[in-house]
């Protein structure tokens, strides 16, 4: 059984460094030239096998691309619901299914807020909602997994991996709940999604990181 949770996680660079831990990025300012990271509490053995619902207010899905091959740009979605189902000793066997609504999405310019939710982004009168139907959850080394599944976006389901990392595992001090956290990334192509608006000066393809925070029923 690996050491720490080999569950959930998404990238947190963009295309070239995907495949790369985030520890290992290298950087500026911190010890050795690496980048700083953040770790939680708590290991798997703090797990409690069960079912457990998407914390909403700390969930963030966030995505970047490519701004006309100058600079990253990223935006938000919030308001996360749904279920994961977890046995630390059976991983093989998790359940997982989010969703997320389109209306959230943010980003720092308001205009374009606006006009991600319209007919030429994500349309979100038509599509109000993006899903993540989990398939499969295979780890991959002692603190990471692959999880395959179905993400449905803008009315048109594909398959995509995102690659997991455990992050936290501790009594929540608020809801006196048993939670657990996890770190996500992956790569989309956003015209796989019938989102192709300005593709190529700004990227069709899009990180996708996620900050997942479950608290268990």
């Amino acid at each position: 059984m690996p050491t720490r949770l080999s569950y959930f996680a998404v990238p947190l660079a963009l295309a070239a460094a995907l495949a790369a831990p985030v520890i290992a990025q290298p950087g500026p300012g911190g010890p050795g030239g690496r980048m700083e990271t953040l770790h939680g509490a708590g290991t798997p053995a703090d797990v409690k096998a069960g079912t457990y619902a998407v914390e909403p207010a700390h969930t963030q899905v966030t995505f970047s691309v490519a701004h006309l091959g100058i600079s990253p740009f990223a935006g938000t979605f919030s308001g996360a619901s749904g279920s994961m189902t977890i046995d630390p000793k059976n991983l093989g066997a998790t359940k997982l299914s989010v969703t997320i609504p389109i209306s959230s999405v943010q980003t720092t310019s308001a205009k374009l807020s606006q006009e991600l939710v319209s007919a030429d982004w994500f349309d979100a009168a038509r599509f109000p909602t993006a899903t993540f139907v989990a398939t499969s959850v295979t780890p991959r080394g002692p603190d990471n997994a692959a999880i395959d599944g179905t993400l449905t976006l803008h009315g048109v389901s594909k398959p995509i991996t995102i690659m997991a990392h455990f992050f936290g595992a501790a009594q929540n001090p608020m809801s006196k709940k048993e939670s657990i956290g996890f770190l996500a990334r992956a790569m989309i192509k956003r015209s796989d999604f019938g989102i192709t608006k300005y593709v190529p000066m700004v990227s069709d393809e899009t990180v996708l990181v996620i900050n997942a925070a479950f608290e268990k029923q």
